[in-house]
């Protein structure tokens, strides 16, 4: 009985935080398998095949290289996070970053690459972190499958920023949001960064925690930490009490009666 309310209250902390937007944001498809067959041009103009370029644990992002917003604090914290683990890009890992605007060209994914690699303190193989360009309708495929949704509005997109790590056949075994501090700034933890690329590495599929914890969580900046949020635990367990009193009054009289009878 423990388990279960344990369970029932971790998925409606999830539901409860989770904002899926059907136009715009993430819809964790965990598990799920990406379209491979799909063909992209890369930084220097060659077409690629997506399945020649997952041989290992993948990092997607979803950007768009003349963006004004968060694209280059996601691509700036990814280089920062693989500087400051032990794991060896090209070796451990790759990392594939497609641009979400049909209209950008492959000069566009080669200035943002290099500026990205003068971020590096590691050398970096040509052919272990592609930036790609493509098709709209291949653009989407991919995309869509992954549960990345975005929309243009003129020159922009309105779209969320996150790394979706994939095994070598294609599978989506988990999601990481980078968070905002001050102390900190735009990115991810290198330890999550590692345990994400070993899950892929196993083809395990693992739950974003890491959502429930900021669920329970608040940042405080005037304290400079996270707190405890009250107001959003009482909230489940209030909902979660009401649960049990329905399933309570629903079973209690078909027990009284099998008693008696």
């Amino acid at each position: 009985m423990i388990k279960i309310i344990i369970s029932l209250l971790f998925v409606l902390s999830f539901n409860v935080y989770s904002d899926k937007n059907p136009e715009v944001g993430v819809d964790e498809k965990l598990g799920a398998t990406l379209p491979l067959d799909v063909y992209f041009f890369d930084e220097d103009r060659n077409e690629v095949l997506l399945k020649d370029l997952i041989s290992k644990p993948t990092v997607l992002a979803f950007v768009y290289y003349e963006c004004p917003g968060i694209c280059s604090p996601l691509l700036n914290s990814m280089a920062k996070v693989i500087n400051n683990t032990d794991l060896i890009i090209g070796v451990d890992f790759n990392v594939i970053v497609i641009s979400m605007d049909e209209l950008e060209l492959p000069f566009n994914a080669r200035n943002r690459k290099d500026v990205i690699l003068q971020l590096m303190d590691k050398n970096v193989p040509p052919e272990s972190w592609r930036f790609l360009t493509g098709k709209l309708d291949d653009i989407k495929k991919v995309s869509d499958a992954a549960g990345f949704y975005f929309k243009r509005e003129g020159k922009d997109f309105r779209h969320a920023g996150c790394f979706i790590f994939i095994d070598s056949n294609g599978k989506i075994t988990r999601y990481l949001f980078p968070s905002y501090s001050e102390r900190h700034g735009f990115g991810i933890l290198p330890f999550d960064f590692k345990m994400a690329i070993f899950e892929a590495s196993e083809s395990k599929v693992s739950p974003t925690i890491a959502r429930v914890l900021q669920f329970c969580y608040s940042y405080d900046p005037a304290g400079r930490t996270y707190v405890f949020n009250l107001t959003r635990i009482f909230g489940i367990i209030i909902l979660l009490f009401v649960v049990v009193f329905l399933l309570y009054i629903k079973y209690k009289p078909k027990k009284e009666l099998s008693k008696k009878s």
